[in-house]
């Protein structure tokens, strides 16, 4: 039977029986032991080397400098890109706004649930390997490994690809006042902008999530804008129409017909489709599970970002994208031409918002837009390059990289894993040949896949922790927070993603008379899951790892430490206000603006 030793040096054997059932029954979370101070959880060897066993490295530690509103709006931007902006014209012309509304409500429950399954587990041990060492520790060795080094692969080309995407946006502006100087080489500010995401990051998180904090509120006041812009079109503002209401969803329709098959089937997979954009548009909200190891107060932080980052995505995309189908039909020629242009670029031509203006007789809008996608773009590169950065000292936190990108400088920064992550942002300079664009878009398309499988592996690793938490005699009463869904729901959720991602690519195989099958979007569609299951059983032959029983599950190491440093944050909060646990000013804006900022 498992073993485990506290501070008092004693050990407590027989932990499933049943007088610690009666002893550790309805306590309270911080009433549960973990392992000495010394386990901190901020180092740990491979599981095929040395089960369950945390030691903590003074060269390693990260500094828990991210507060409660940063990691909330963090959770938010991360969600907020040019997926809203951009990428919804071209499935508003080939699925119609009835399939896309429905689509974006399902996709938005599954982000919700995925979101929540990851809450309850950061909640009762926030360690600073995040959601990889979840899976490490409550699933599998192999299933850790895969996850981290897909998820950095996935991050070390997006990075960079926002680079690019930024670097288009700015070049807009020269375009259009065909300006062809010295002053608008792309590599320019490719270089400035690179700098820039770096010094950010190097800076320490506390620098980096203040960043964050407010370029993540100009998206949300830019949301803001574009549903009031959006309703005023709808009633007929804008001098040019008249109020639209739900006209568009009668003519042209509701469910566009997908290019090249009938109506029924056509409509089916114009709806289908919308799913892997959704999924594309919602990835990025699960990276609050990189931010546990930085969190001030990670179990006050951690429910509230998932709570209020469900609240605010929904309500921003599912309003924008009800707006945005009644106010520009699907067959709409300047759409088509928005949608062109965004096979090549970033920009506002390509915005569907552009369109919306354009068919209300609103022509100053273009301009305003760049300059939303411009914050959009680098603020995705900055917190890609953060996550990339964790994600990799994770992998080394927990034996799956060289150690040497575990080691953190003064400021508790992974100053190793910067310097590689910041290494492969270089492709960017690839946008000196802008041509280059749409074949990085196939890597970002591979990497994309990676998203899908990264909720897919929390889901399990939810499932496998509840069941850790049964078998250990941790009822639900000990934990902060509580996914709503349970481990059902994560395995409903779970078949739900796996049916997206099984056929993510049916488009592929449509033939028409001028359409045939498209193997290059088939690989790039379905050559992700391959690779993954390739790296789980690999790891699994070569290190001869067996999964984690639920008895054996490593709940407690490092949990001690960290309700250590807690409970003194919270002791310093309380003097610092004088004995009040919430000020009137932090009171007024929870309850306000704290909802959306």
């Amino acid at each position: 039977m498992a073993q485990r030793r506290f501070d008092s040096g004693l050990e407590m054997t027989n932990y499933q029986g049943l007088e610690a059932q009666n002893t550790y029954q309805g306590m309270l979370m911080n009433d549960y032991p973990g392992n000495n101070s010394e386990d901190a959880g901020s180092g740990k060897p491979a599981f095929h080397m040395n089960g369950n066993v945390y030691t903590e490295d003074p060269r390693a530690l990260l500094h828990r400098d991210l507060k409660t509103r940063q990691i909330s709006m963090i959770a938010l931007g991360g969600a907020l890109g040019t997926g809203l902006l951009v990428n919804t014209g071209p499935y508003l012309a080939q699925s119609g706004p009835g399939s896309m509304i429905i689509g974006y409500a399902l996709v938005g429950v599954l982000c919700y649930s995925v979101m929540a399954a990851m809450g309850e587990m950061a909640a009762w041990l926030p360690i600073p390997s995040g959601f990889t060492g979840f899976a490490h520790r409550f699933v599998d060795p192999a299933l850790g490994f895969a996850l981290g080094w897909n998820y950095w692969f996935k991050y070390i080309i997006t990075t960079p690809n926002n680079l690019i995407a930024s670097t288009l946006v700015i070049k807009y502006w020269f375009d259009v006042r065909g300006y062809t100087g010295p002053a608008s080489h792309p590599a320019l500010y490719v270089a400035l902008l690179l700098v820039a995401i770096i010094a950010i990051n190097y800076f320490g998180v506390g620098v980096f999530g203040e960043f964050e904090f407010w370029l993540s509120s100009v998206k949300v006041l830019v949301i803001l804008g574009l549903i009031i812009f959006t309703v005023v079109v709808a009633a007929g503002g804008g001098g040019k129409t008249h109020p639209k209401g739900f006209h568009y969803w009668n003519d042209p329709g509701a469910f566009a017909v997908y290019p090249g098959l009938k109506k029924g089937s056509g409509q089916f997979l114009g709806f289908w489709s919308v799913l892997s954009s959704a999924v594309f548009s919602f990835l990025g909200a699960e990276l609050v599970g990189v931010t546990v190891g930085e969190a001030q107060n990670p179990r006050k932080a951690i429910p509230r970002a998932v709570r209020l980052t469900f609240f605010r995505i929904v309500f921003f995309y599912l309003v924008l994208v009800l707006l945005l189908g009644m106010t520009v039909p699907y067959n709409s020629p300047l759409l088509l031409s928005a949608v062109h242009e965004s096979d090549n670029s970033v920009n506002a031509e390509a915005s569907p918002f552009v369109v919306a203006a354009r068919i209300a007789g609103v022509n100053t809008l273009p301009n305003l837009i760049n300059v939303c996608l411009l914050v959009f773009t680098f603020s995705a590169a900055n917190s890609d390059l953060y996550i990339a950065t964790r994600t990799l000292y994770s992998l080394a936190v927990e034996g799956n990289a060289p150690s040497i990108f575990s080691h953190t400088d003064q400021r508790g920064v992974p100053i190793y894993s910067l310097a590689l992550s910041s290494a492969f942002c270089c492709i960017a300079f690839i946008s000196e040949k802008i041509g280059a664009f749409k074949a990085f878009q196939y890597f970002v398309s591979l990497v994309t896949i990676f998203g899908i499988l990264t909720w897919i592996s929390i889901l399990i690793s939810h499932i496998y922790f509840v069941r850790a938490r049964m078998a250990q005699n941790i009822p639900d009463s000990a934990l902060t927070f509580v996914s709503p869904f349970g481990a059902n729901g994560s395995l409903t959720f779970l078949v739900f993603a796996c049916v997206i991602l099984v056929f993510n690519g049916w488009a592929d195989f449509i033939h028409t008379d001028t359409v045939k099958f498209d193997w290059k979007n088939f690989i790039v569609d379905y050559i992700g899951v391959p690779l993954y299951l390739l790296m789980i059983f690999g790891y699994k032959i070569i290190m001869k790892t067996e999964g984690v029983r639920p008895e054996d599950a490593d709940l407690f190491s490092g949990k001690q430490k960290i309700d250590e440093d807690e409970a003194e944050f919270l002791a310093e909060e309380l003097r610092r206000k004088g004995g009040v646990s919430e000020t009137r000013y932090e009171r007024l804006y929870r309850v306000t603006l704290g909802n959306f900022f």
